[in-house]
């Protein structure tokens, strides 16, 4: 019996024995005069239990029954379902098993079975976040997460995935790797689907800037960087009028962190019930299964209807802008040099200022070439390197035999022994010792 129990079985009794009113007692407990008399009723008949409601301790009629208890139970300790928790486990076992119940009941099931260990509530730093932008398409978080996505059953992966910081519209791509390539294949993908964003927001990972290590202190020092060529994704992004904000630390762009934060959970687990081995296959199923999901669960309405994507203009040929760019100058016969091959200019689209000029050498993803000169497309084709040309070395003259010479005897009878000292010569000459001033 609870403390209010108790309360309201002295409030009775004082009825009872006429101390206070009905009403009065009515107005104690909060009740109506009629539900106090039938109290009184029922308090003759069993006493102090009449506050006690009468189903106390008996089963519930809408009870679960044991047998569908113990199937979940079986069916959740199978080693497919390692590491659900209670949440995935409900939606899994109502769409794959039908087995329709509340993801409290799975929670109290799989804790019992000793499936799921509860987590104590710990209250952590508190954060204000940075509030939502108020447009879908304002601005868009992209990022790459490394994981064990397939948990050992086929090659390592990749996940590519951009996020709208408005809404939370998710799109994602796996990928082999973390390349050039592969993210301007995904940039591709979001723009043909939305059209072109605000701004997106990045790591300052090297597909994006080209910087150089300061030395220590220059900074400080107040020496600017030194200006650095902008990488592929960057100039694609200049094209397309898109702004790039770079974010100084992973917690800047914790919107599409915590999204991989849920996809290692929840996706992971989905491929591993449905058998996914290839990266074909997991394209597919977070395509067809995981985005509609998480689109359709987790996106948010914006804080105005207004959309922020602009459409692709007839001058935004993705295939070129979306390319490996370079520039070469066209040599005197018409020809440029790109990845160590020769490439010609068609003769008819020879032009004013064409020789020594520079032009703009696209490689598409399907690793074709396409060259334009100003605002027009060149016809070129590949031509084989032309030897070098080394001058012939001069013959070397041989060398004339020449006799040996015989040795001279000018010295033959001298000795240095015999010889008249240097003194004595000197004298002997009628030289004078030169005087001293």
């Amino acid at each position: 019996m609870t403390q209010a129990e108790r309360d309201w079985l002295v409030a009775l009794k004082k009825a009872k024995k006429r101390l206070i009113t009905q009403k009065e007692a009515a107005q104690e407990l909060g009740v109506t005069e009629r539900h106090v008399r039938r109290l009184l009723r029922s308090l003759k008949r069993r006493g102090d239990q009449a506050v006690i409601h009468a189903l106390r301790g008996q089963k519930s009629n809408r009870r679960i029954e044991e047998e569908i208890r113990q199937c979940a139970t079986e069916i959740l300790s199978q080693e497919v379902y390692r590491g659900f928790g209670p949440t995935l486990a409900s939606e899994y076992l109502a769409k794959k098993h039908a087995v329709k119940v509340s993801r409290e009941t799975v929670r109290k099931w799989m804790i019992e079975a000793k499936l799921w260990r509860p987590r104590k509530e710990k209250i952590g730093k508190v954060h204000e976040w940075r509030p939502r932008r108020s447009r879908f398409g304002e601005l868009v978080q992209w990022d790459t997460s490394t994981h064990d996505w397939l948990e050992g059953r086929g090659e390592p992966l990749r996940l590519i995935a951009m996020i709208d910081d408005a809404t939370s519209q998710w799109l994602g791509r796996f990928v082999p790797s973390d390349s050039t390539a592969e993210n301007m294949g995904v940039l591709e993908l979001y723009l043909k689907k939305h059209g072109r964003p605000g701004a997106f927001y990045t790591d300052k990972a090297g597909l994006f800037q080209t910087a150089v290590k300061t030395k220590r202190g220059e900074q400080r020092e107040g020496k600017d960087r030194q200006q650095m060529p902008s990488t592929q994704i960057a100039r694609a992004l200049k094209e397309l009028d898109i702004i790039w904000i770079a974010a100084h630390s992973p917690q800047a762009k914790g919107r599409v962190e915590r999204g991989f934060g849920t996809a290692q959970d929840r996706l992971v687990k989905g491929m591993r019930v449905a058998g996914v081995i290839t990266i074909k296959q997991a394209n597919q199923y977070l395509a067809e299964e995981f985005a509609p999901w998480w689109n359709g669960t987790l996106a948010v309405q914006p804080a105005n209807p207004d959309n922020a994507h602009r459409p692709l203009d007839k001058h935004h040929d993705l295939a070129a802008i979306l390319s490996h760019m370079e520039t070469r100058r066209v040599a005197n016969d018409y020809t440029i040099q790109f990845e160590s091959k020769v490439y010609q200019i068609a003769s008819k689209d020879v032009r004013a200022g064409l020789r020594g000029g520079d032009v703009r050498v696209e490689k598409h993803r399907d690793e074709s070439i396409a060259v334009r000169f100003r605002n027009r497309y060149l016809a070129v084709s590949r031509c084989e390197l032309r030897p070098k040309q080394t001058k012939p070395k001069p013959a070397k003259k041989p060398r004339l035999a020449i006799a040996a010479r015989k040795p001279s005897n000018w010295n033959k009878n001298f000795d240095l022994q015999k010889s008249v000292p240097l003194w004595k010569a000197a004298s002997s000459s009628g030289a004078r010792p030169q005087e001293l001033p």
